[in-house]
C-alpha cells in the first residue's frame, strides 16, 4: 500500500531541507490530530540526527494509538540537488505495531519551473496484511492533514535562524546566499509519517512518480503540479 504526495511549498530547497529535519516541524505538521512525544530521557533533539528515535503517539492527544522507532537516515541523488530524509522504522507497540512494513521517504529539489521554491515528494510504503486496506483509510486521510499543514507552514520557515550561527546579540545570522537559516523549534521538517494523497489523481491534481522513492531518484523536472495519488494494494 502506498501514500504519496507532490508539492509545490512557497520556501526555498535550503530551508525545506531544515524543516525536514526538524523534530519541531515533525510534531507540529502532525498535530492536533496526533500528537508525539518523545521515549527518550532527553526528549527531542533540535534536529533529527540518523539512528533510531523511540516515539509515543496518541490520536488528538487522548486515544493511545502506540509506540513507534523511527529510524532515519539522509541522502542525495540527482547530482545534488535532492535531498531525501528516508524513515525505516517499525511500531512495537499498540495499534501501529500492525504495521509490519513501514517505509518513508521525502524528497526536496528546486522548483523545476524556476520559481526558487520547492519541489516536494513523500512516499510512504507499509504493509498490515488483512488490515492494509483500513490502515490505508486512515493514513490517507492523515497524510492529506499533513500535507495542508506543509503547505501552510513552508513559508515561515525561511525566517528560523541557522542552528549556532547567532552573533554575539542574539540576532540570526544567513546563509552564504542571504537566505536565513533554520533548525530551531520552528524550523525543520519532520520524518514523520505523513501528507496527503496517494497514486491514483485526488483533487484534480497529479500524483507522485510510484517508484522513485518519494519521487526522490526520478528527474526533479517531473512536474511540479501540487496534488496527491494514490494507489493501494495488499
Amino acid at each position: 500500500m502506498r501514500v504519496m504526495l507532490k508539492l509545490i511549498l512557497d520556501c526555498d530547497p535550503d530551508a525545506a531541507w531544515r524543516a525536514l529535519r526538524s523534530p519541531a516541524v515533525f510534531r507540529e505538521v502532525s498535530s492536533p490530530l496526533v500528537e508525539i512525544e518523545s521515549l527518550t530521557v532527553d526528549g527531542f533533539p533540535t534536529v533529527w540526527t540518523e539512528g533510531v528515535h523511540p516515539v509515543e503517539m496518541r490520536g488528538a492527544g487522548i486515544v493511545p494509538i502506540g509506540q513507534q522507532l523511527i529510524n532515519l537516515s539522509f541522502r542525495t541523488a540527482e547530482h545534488g540537488s535532492t535531498r531525501i530524509v528516508h524513515d525505516s522504522g517499525v511500531g512495537v507497540r499498540g495499534a501501529v505495531s500492525t504495521l509490519k512494513m513501514w517505509d518513508h521517504k521525502m524528497a526536496v529539489a528546486p522548483d523545476p519551473a524556476g520559481t526558487g521554491r520547492t519541489l516536494y515528494r513523500d512516499k510512504l510504503e507499509v504493509h498490515a496484511g488483512l488490515l492494509t486496506p483500513a490502515a490505508w483509510y486512515g493514513l490517507w486521510a492523515f497524510w492529506q492533514w499533513r500535507g495542508h499543514r506543509l503547505q501552510h507552514l513552508a513559508p515561515t520557515w525561511a525566517f528560523d535562524p541557522p542552528v549556532g550561527e547567532t552573533d554575539a546579540d542574539g540576532d540570526a545570522g544567513t546563509n552564504p546566499d542571504g537566505a536565513a537559516g533554520a533548525g530551531t523549534a520552528g524550523g525543520a521538517g519532520v520524518a514523520l509519517d505523513g501528507r496527503a494523497g496517494t497514486d491514483a489523481e485526488s483533487n484534480g491534481t497529479a500524483g507522485a512518480d510510484g517508484d522513485a522513492g518519494a519521487g526522490a531518484d526520478r528527474d526533479a523536472g517531473a512536474g511540479a503540479g501540487a496534488g496527491a495519488g494514490r494507489e493501494v494494494s495488499s
